[in-house]
């Protein structure tokens, strides 16, 4: 499209001003005598100069015409050069990557969740068009609660879910609704990205050991914690799973302290050997447990749709926060999913799945049958494991050979594995690797870490 002239003659005179061919309050050329010299119409230079006007780089003053406003430089820092951008350093290409935070989305059910995508579009029009409850789409809350009674024992009012678009959201509107001034602790190690959310939050902040049964309460009781973050169901990164007899005593805990416990159920559906472990908000009596979930093992990490589960007496004080509070997904994916979830698709796709992640998981453990000197931990469950090392190596030696083969995995930081384990750990991530590579990958693997002997 070409541009129109007014334009032109705007920009010339916006560049001049810069140049300092016009002095503040000099006075600019007539609109005939200009219009003349250019060979347009008056009303083409008018636009211009409104626009120049509009902008605040020219003044008109009736009957006299129009003069250069004044200038004020912008200020430049000294070393202002070291705060300019630069370009984004590129994710380093490995030949496996043995990361924990990806899933396998080969048998993600593509034509079940566009065939319902187009049936929201066709009957729920106008309902995806408006405002969603802050708490979210009241159909999806119901089909969360009826999967949470069935499969964590947790016997809850839809009332009481929060949906949110990922952790980020969720824990910012729990610290607004308990309050910052609260102490909060993490487990030690635990999830990275919890720890930097609460950072963020500008709350007191502790951590929490663990041991061989997870998180100590032993060590909770010399600490001033209000609210405690945990993952019982597969601690992260360890893979331990909290027996009966800790999780009362975590319980018992709260209830005598008068503090929350914020449980964290991230991949609960993937258990492999015997019954799920009911949830600890289904053993609490008290009403001192959060319960955090997300979708994001079960469909893909990009949904972004978390919910939270808060106890009945703290409603109140949400629906207060409620008038100012929105619900960070969009109605459109929560139609979708609350049809996923109602038409019986969730649950035959994470029993797929179930299986498809038990196959991987037995094919790991054939190949590291055969190596005496590898131990594996928490591997009953959840979509990582702990792999121990038992050989000569340290941490450091192992962290330069995975580099030396253009490997990444994570090695259990030195401090907190000998709280558990004598040899050195590597967190190991399966749910992104295809079947047909396994066998390949950790053979690598084993090759670049193998004992010299």
């Amino acid at each position: 499209m070409k541009k129109p002239k007014y334009l032109d003659i705007y920009e010339q005179f916006k560049k001049m001003i810069f140049q300092g061919l016009y002095q503040e309050n000099q006075k600019l050329p007539s609109k005939r005598k200009l219009a003349d010299n250019l060979k347009v119409s008056p009303l083409t230079v008018e636009a211009a100069y409104m626009q120049l006007i509009a902008e605040g780089y020219i003044y008109a003053i009736e009957k006299r015409g129009y003069f250069v406003a004044k200038r004020v430089e912008l200020m430049m820092e000294h070393d202002a050069t070291e705060h300019s951008f630069s370009k984004p350093k590129d994710k380093e290409q490995y030949a496996f990557n043995f990361e924990t935070n990806v899933v396998d989305t080969t048998l993600f059910p593509n034509a079940t969740w566009a065939k319902l995508s187009r049936e929201v579009i066709s009957e729920n029009h106008h309902e995806m068009l408006n405002q969603t409850p802050p708490q979210g789409l009241l159909e999806l809350r119901l089909e969360i609660a009826k999967y949470l009674e069935l499969y964590r024992q947790i016997n809850i009012h839809p009332e009481q879910i929060i949906i949110g678009s990922g952790s980020t959201s969720l824990i910012s509107m729990l610290v607004e609704l308990l309050g910052r001034h609260l102490n909060y602790a993490v487990e030690q190690p635990g999830y990275k990205k919890i720890e930097q959310l609460l950072k963020a939050q500008d709350v007191n902040l502790d951590y929490a050991a663990i041991d061989r049964m997870g998180l100590s309460v032993d060590h909770l009781m010399n600490k001033k914690i209000d609210v405690i973050h945990v993952t019982p169901s597969h601690q992260f990164p360890t893979g331990i799973v909290m027996p009966i007899s800790r999780r009362a005593e975590l319980l018992n805990w709260a209830l005598e302290h008068h503090a929350y416990i914020i449980e964290d159920d991230y991949d609960s559906e993937f258990r492999f050997q015997g019954k799920p472990i009911p949830a600890l908000q289904g053993l609490d009596q008290n009403d001192r447990v959060i319960y955090m979930n997300t979708f994001s093992k079960s469909l893909a990490p990009s949904f972004r749709i978390s919910y939270m589960v808060i106890p009945r007496h703290l409603l109140s004080r949400y629906h207060e926060m409620s008038s100012y509070h929105s619900c960070t997904v969009p109605t459109f994916e929560q139609y979708v999913l609350y049809k996923f979830m109602n038409g019986g698709y969730f649950e035959r796709h994470i029993n797929r799945m179930r299986n498809h992640y038990r196959e991987k998981l037995e094919m790991i453990r054939d190949l590291m049958s055969s190596e005496p000197w590898i131990k594996l931990h928490g591997d009953e469950a959840g979509l990582h494991f702990l792999m121990e090392l038992e050989y000569g190596l340290n941490e450091e030696e192992i962290e330069k050979r995975l580099h030396e083969h253009h490997l990444h995995a994570v090695v259990l930081n030195k401090k907190y594995r000998q709280l558990l384990y004598e040899h050195p750990c590597l967190v190991i991530g399966y749910s992104g690797l295809q079947k047909d590579e396994i066998k390949k990958a950790f053979n690598s693997l084993l090759q670049s870490i193998k004992p010299l002997i």
